[in-house]
C-alpha cells in the first residue's frame, strides 16, 4: 500500500514597503527611479504590499499609477484592504467596504479626532482634521488633489506640534485613552494603542502562507521609526537612508542598509535582495 505524502509548496517571496521617503522620494514623491525593480517584482510574480501611513484614497491613486494590484495596508496598520473577490480570508475577520474586503485593526477615526480636539485646548497640537486642504498641501508638498485625499482618514491622524516639548505629555494622555503616538518621516501620528505596521504585516504574510500552503520569505522596506515594526516583522529588513545620507538608529539581525535615499535606494536594494533571496527560494508565481 502506497503511503500518501503531504507536500508543501516551496517558500515564496513577498515584499512589504513603506511609501514616503522609501519607495517615494521625500521631496518630490517620485517613484520613477524604482521602475526597474518594480518591473522585476511584477515579472517574477512577487506580491508587492504597500504598508503606509497614507490613506486608502491616496494608495488607490498611487497603485493605479504604479500598476500594483493585490492587498495594501493603510494608516500605519489601521486597515488591511484585499480585493473584494479575494475569498481566502479567515471567516469573520473582514468587512466588505466598497470594492474591498477590509480587516480593520485600528480604532474609528472619530475617537482619534475627539482626543486631538480635547488635547488642542491645552497644547499646540494641530491635526490634519484641523487644517484646510491648502495647509496640508503646504506642509506636505502635495498638490491640492492629493492633499485632499490625505485628509480622508479612517484610522489615524497625522499632526504637528508648535512646541516639541509637549510631546511627552501628549503621549501620556494618549496612552490613558487607549491611543499611541508614533513618528513618521514628516509628522507625528496618533492611532490606536497596539496598532502598528508590524501587526498588519504579520496578518498579511500569514494569509499568503496559508493560501500558498508553504513558507513565506518577507522582504520589508522602510526609513522612519513608524516603519520599525514593519522591519521587525519581516525576514529581510531593508533600511532606506534619509536625504542627508543618515539612517535611523535600528539594530536588527540581517538588516540591509540601502545605498541611496528614496526610490533610487529602494531600486538598488530591491534588485540586490531579490536576486540573493531567489537562490533556492521560489518567487511568487503559481
Amino acid at each position: 500500500m502506497r503511503k500518501e505524502v503531504q507536500t508543501r509548496e516551496p517558500r515564496r517571496l513577498i515584499v512589504f514597503t513603506d511609501l514616503d521617503g522609501t519607495l517615494l522620494n521625500h521631496g518630490d514623491y517620485s517613484w520613477e527611479a524604482a521602475r526597474p525593480a518594480l518591473e522585476k517584482t511584477r515579472a517574477l510574480g512577487i506580491p508587492l504590499v504597500i504598508c503606509t501611513s497614507k490613506t486608502r484614497p491616496e494608495v488607490e491613486l498611487l497603485r493605479a499609477e504604479i500598476g500594483v494590484a493585490g492587498p495594501f495596508i493603510v494608516e500605519n496598520g489601521g486597515g488591511i484592504f484585499f480585493p473584494r473577490e479575494y475569498d481566502d480570508l479567515p471567516v469573520g475577520s473582514s468587512l466588505v467596504m466598497d470594492t474591498y474586503r477590509c480587516i480593520p485593526l485600528g480604532i474609528p477615526y472619530a475617537r482619534i479626532r475627539a482626543f486631538i480636539e480635547e488635547t488642542a485646548k491645552t497644547s499646540s497640537i494641530t491635526g490634519f482634521g484641523d487644517m484646510t486642504v491648502e495647509e496640508v498641501s503646504r506642509l506636505t508638498g502635495l498638490d491640492a488633489r492629493r492633499a485632499s485625499l490625505a485628509r480622508q482618514r479612517e484610522f489615524s491622524e497625522p499632526f504637528v506640534l508648535a512646541r516639541e516639548e509637549e510631546l511627552h505629555e501628549i503621549e501620556r494622555l494618549a496612552h490613558l485613552k487607549g491611543l499611541a503616538i508614533t513618528r513618521g518621516g514628516r509628522f507625528y501620528h496618533c492611532m490606536g494603542y497596539g496598532n502598528d505596521k508590524g501587526g498588519s504585516v504579520k496578518r498579511v504574510r500569514d494569509i499568503f502562507a496559508r493560501h500558498w500552503r508553504g513558507g513565506v520569505t518577507a522582504i520589508g522596506f522602510g526609513d522612519s521609526p513608524n516603519d520599525f515594526p514593519l522591519l521587525e516583522a519581516v525576514d529581510i529588513p531593508v533600511l532606506i537612508p534619509h536625504d542627508d545620507g543618515s539612517y535611523e538608529g535600528l539594530d536588527l539581525p540581517g538588516l540591509v542598509h540601502a545605498p541611496y535615499p528614496g526610490s533610487r535606494g529602494w531600486n538598488a536594494a530591491a534588485l540586490s535582495v531579490i536576486a540573493g533571496a531567489d537562490g533556492g527560494i521560489r518567487d511568487g508565481q503559481s
